[in-house]
């Protein structure tokens, strides 16, 4: 029969580490960080990602993920463990904050991007020559947390090309699968207007992240960009002119 046993360990000034047999009952560890939260600002524990078990003890115990820490050395090699943790100060779990704030930390999140799509009088596409990488692509960026992707790609023209354009409407969502060392994300494509070519003109490089940006012809974007996205404006572009575009592609199909 497996013993069953939580051990509590002060490894630095008020932090305490927790860890547990596999057979531990989840009411005896909360219980065990209940009592180390007594006489420590912090319990964590550290988690092997392959052990579902012992991820869900950690979670129903109350400790909330915080990340994952890569190269730990555990019995003479290095692996990665999931970090969980509480804090004396986090909101009881018998609150309704509490428990959301739990769930919060281990449910998935996903990547947003904010992305415009400007045209000239000509139907001509603005695209943006990035610095780090070779295919050009849609003024826009990263959704950085708590904002909304229309107030980011509204920050992000103005940021990497020094235009106040407010974003119009979602004209298309694009799910973008994890690719070259990228985890997976949403793209959303908001309408930037119709303008004149001397727009160009206006425009103020962050010379960090931009070569150039220019106003393209549907055979340049194919021609410039990475093939899902010359599909994405194109089929942005198929939603503005109100054909049948779908609302919705996966990497621009």
């Amino acid at each position: 029969m497996t013993q069953q046993t939580t051990t509590v360990t002060t490894v630095a000034e008020g932090v305490a580490r927790i860890s547990w047999s596999t057979d531990e009952p989840i009411d005896v560890v909360r219980h065990s960080v209940v009592a180390a939260l007594a006489d420590h600002a912090r319990v964590e524990a550290l988690v092997d990602p392959d052990d579902e078990g012992a991820q869900r003890t950690a979670t129903w115990s109350g400790l909330r993920r915080e990340g994952v820490m890569r190269g730990v050395t555990v019995d003479g090699s290095q692996v990665d463990r999931i970090v969980y943790a509480r804090l004396a100060t986090d909101t009881p779990l018998q609150e309704p904050e509490g428990f959301r704030a739990l769930l919060n930390s281990f449910l998935p999140r996903k990547r947003a991007i904010g992305q415009m799509l400007l045209r000239d009088q000509d139907g001509r596409v603005l695209l943006c020559n990035l610095t780090y990488k070779t295919d050009w692509d849609l003024p826009g960026g990263v959704v950085e947390v708590n904002e909304s992707p229309r107030e980011a790609v509204g920050r992000e023209i103005q940021e990497e090309l020094g235009l106040d354009i407010p974003a119009g409407a979602l004209v298309l969502t694009d799910w973008l699968p994890a690719w070259s060392g990228w985890d997976d994300a949403l793209c959303l494509v908001f309408d930037g207007g119709t303008h004149d070519a001397a727009l160009t003109d206006a425009i103020v490089r962050e010379t960090r992240e931009i070569r150039t940006a220019e106003f393209c012809t549907i055979d340049q974007v194919r021609e410039r960009c990475a093939d899902f996205t010359a599909r994405r404006i194109e089929s942005a572009l198929a939603n503005l002119a109100g054909g049948s575009g779908p609302a919705y592609t996966e990497s621009g199909r």
